[in-house]
């Protein structure tokens, strides 16, 4: 059977923007990962009034709720009353729960007022899904044809309560296996990737294929349902397949984290070693390859080289070449990449320089004009990228790195350096 699910999300500092809605963006990941539609999210604020409004719209069209926030102690916490009253269901006191909760301020040694106790009233009859990350226990229960999970609303406890408690549940509302695989592409537009494949993607059922936009790059996800996971896998694997075919040197890998995770692994893999010389990324190239553990095992360091001095100081880069071209050209990415490769003793070395905005530089490049490059023992490879269509810095930087990190990709594959 199919399912929609709607996420609601309750808390007056949402709607301020006090913090952002990151538990929703995690569950609709996760969510689609099983194969369940989220058609829905909402964010309400800590008033019973419209918190009940906002319930009884969700009841009327979704199947799955999942509500994020409004367990804790405080008054301002009413996700449970509202939605026990909405679904005309008492709340119980749960001495397991209780005991739960007066253990957890035990062990981490914090005084427990009385008001802690309310987080053990739950809708009777519920499933508790206990929390081993904080206080609030999350509950689920089904009542007039609705599945109901209610989850705490801080992401250190909400992210493990949906991947350990939520999952199991709603696994188990549905007969067989759900399985996907994620198929990750860099260098072509969502819209070009799914004109090549809309007709395919509207008459598929089993397996679905869903595309995803990212920062700069593309995602494809296979979703299977079967009786069992090797029979989910027979039915993904000639879709992965015929993808993979489709778009070639495009596809990056399958259930891989980044660009950047493929680019290192690859590197320990040939036992390469690799350094970074930016300008304009201001060190993201870096960030990005240090984020990942184990990270020392190929990478040897990076250079912002953001003044001119620096560039010609540290990494070498000639003045007259600087003095003739300008720092944000081909000319000095290719230097600055041989000159990171030649200081840091490394096998391989990327660079990037470019105009990140919000003006033009001095010598008329708009922004978004930027140069990555590339140096190895087989030589130097720059690519020129033109990137200011949205002039966001941000945006910028982030792309430029991601293009520099798909010229090691290639480099490493055996590929051509491409567009």
């Amino acid at each position: 059977m199919s399912h929609t699910v709607e996420i609601l999300s309750v808390g007056t500092e949402l709607l301020l923007g006090n913090i952002a809605n990151t538990d929703a963006q995690m569950l609709s990941q996760g969510l689609s990962e099983l194969g369940l539609n989220v058609f829905w999210h909402t964010v309400v604020g800590d008033n019973p009034q419209r918190a009940r409004e906002a319930v009884a719209l969700a009841k009327s069209r979704a199947d799955i709720i999942i509500t994020t926030g409004g367990l804790g102690p405080t008054c301002d916490d009413l996700t449970k009353n509202v939605l026990a009253e909405a679904f005309g269901k008492k709340l119980v006191f749960d001495e397991g729960s209780a005991q739960r909760i007066r253990s957890y301020f035990q062990r981490t040694g914090r005084p427990m007022t009385d008001n802690n106790l309310q987080q053990a009233m739950l809708p009777e009859g519920c499933t508790i899904l206990e929390n081993d990350w904080g206080t609030a226990p999350g509950c689920a229960f089904r009542a007039e044809g609705v599945h109901v999970i209610m989850l705490p609303g801080p992401p250190s406890e909400c992210r493990p309560m949906f991947h350990y408690r939520a999952k199991p549940y709603l696994l188990s509302l549905s007969e067989g296996v759900i399985a996907s695989h994620t198929i990750k592409l860099f260098g072509i537009g969502e819209s070009s990737m799914e004109a090549q494949l809309r007709e395919q993607m509207n008459a598929m059922t089993n397996p679905t294929l869903a595309p995803y936009a990212k920062e700069g790059e593309c995602e494809l996800r296979v979703t299977a349902k079967a009786a069992t996971d090797e029979e989910a896998q027979t039915l993904l694997q000639p879709t992965v397949e015929q993808v993979k075919a489709l778009f070639g040197d495009k596809v990056y890998g399958v259930d891989v984290p980044s660009l950047e995770y493929v680019v290192l692994h690859a590197l320990t893999e040939k036992g390469l070693t690799l350094g970074t010389a930016e300008s304009c990324t201001g060190g993201l190239i870096a960030k990005r390859l240090t984020d990942i553990p184990g990270a020392s095992a190929a990478f040897k360091g990076g250079i912002v080289s953001y003044t001119n001095q620096v560039k010609a100081g540290v990494l070498g880069v000639p003045q007259d070449m600087l003095d003739q071209f300008g720092a944000v050209s081909k000319e000095v990415a290719a230097a600055m990449a041989e000159g990171a490769r030649r200081v840091l003793g490394c096998d391989v070395a990327l660079s990037s320089t470019g105009v990140a905005g919000p003006d033009k530089d001095d010598r008329g490049n708009e922004v978004g004009t930027m140069f990555v490059a590339i140096s190895t023992p087989q030589g130097t490879h720059v690519r020129a990228l033109h990137l200011g269509n949205r002039p966001m810095r941000e945006r910028l930087r982030t792309q430029t790195a991601s293009h520099a990190f798909d010229l090691a990709r290639r480099y490493l594959s055996g590929l051509d350096y491409g567009k």
